[in-house]
């Protein structure tokens, strides 16, 4: 387990995306981003942690493409790459059901349903809702909108997946079933995963690595390199290297807190 204080990021051969000087500032003057530097590798689970505020939603939307920085760069050193975006909300057609919601992007992408059939069917069979293709929204509970948002994100097969704060309205035990079940679909699909979190918990059980945020602007102030372990299960959550990565983390996240405060006096 590694801590590091994080300043100029240096680009490596396993970076997949390097993010140099980034800022955003928004019209209203609120600046989100300063000096944002960060390599995120291929393959890796990464996690971005801070309080609310601290920019880590307008990170995950600067690597979407959804809006532009005001300031450095964002340098993909794969120039083909699929993206995947899962939101907080599982943001579905409530008129459609969960077949034609998973069916979306590769609708607009031009292919027919039929084409799409056995896409679907496989992708709905890995979040494990093989038997509600025909149900809708409203037939569903909260965590099983979160598998038909995953699926929906998934089923382009992308390099890269984008999630802001996926879990963060369910209960514990549906949100630790879904955990489970993200680790599994990325372990078997190989893709790369940003995930947004305000758990120190949850960044210390899913990730490889942990970048810590502070806000007023969003910054970088540490980075934590998760315990490895052969299988992040029950086992692994009562385990001395999880508890001890999450005491580190959490005082990581209170120096960044702490830097929120003395900014805002």
């Amino acid at each position: 387990m590694t801590e590091r204080a994080v300043g100029a990021s240096a680009m490596t051969p396993a970076a997949l995306v390097t993010l140099l000087g980034v800022g955003k500032s928004f019209a209203n003057g609120v600046t989100a981003l300063e000096g944002f530097d960060l390599d995120i590798r291929r393959g890796e689970f990464l996690a971005l942690l801070g309080p609310s505020g601290c920019g880590k939603s307008t990170a995950l939307r600067l690597l979407a493409g959804l809006t532009a920085p005001t300031a450095g760069e964002i340098r993909w050193n794969e120039p083909h790459h699929e993206l995947g975006f899962v939101f907080q909300e599982p943001t579905l057609m409530p008129w459609s059901n969960v077949f034609d919601n998973v069916w979306l992007p590769l609708r607009i992408a031009g292919q027919s349903r039929a084409q799409a059939r056995e896409r679907i069917e496989e992708m709905l069979a890995k979040v494990g809702l093989s038997g509600f293709a025909r149900s809708y929204p409203r037939e569903l509970s909260g965590g099983m909108k979160m598998r038909v948002s995953i699926a929906r994100a998934l089923v382009t097969r992308p390099s890269v997946l984008l999630m802001d704060e996926p879990f963060a309205a369910l209960d514990e035990i549906t949100r630790g079933k879904l955990e489970d079940d993200l680790l599994a679909l990325k372990a078997e699909l190989g893709a790369t995963v940003v995930f947004v979190t305000h758990s120190v918990y949850e960044s210390v059980y899913l990730s490889d690595r942990i970048v810590v945020m502070a806000p007023r602007p969003g910054r970088i102030v540490a980075e934590i390199e998760a315990p490895a372990a052969p299988q992040r299960n029950e086992e692994f959550r009562l385990g001395a290297d999880y508890a001890e990565t999450c005491r580190r983390t959490s005082q990581a996240l209170h120096r960044a807190m702490a830097l929120a405060e003395d900014s805002s006096t």
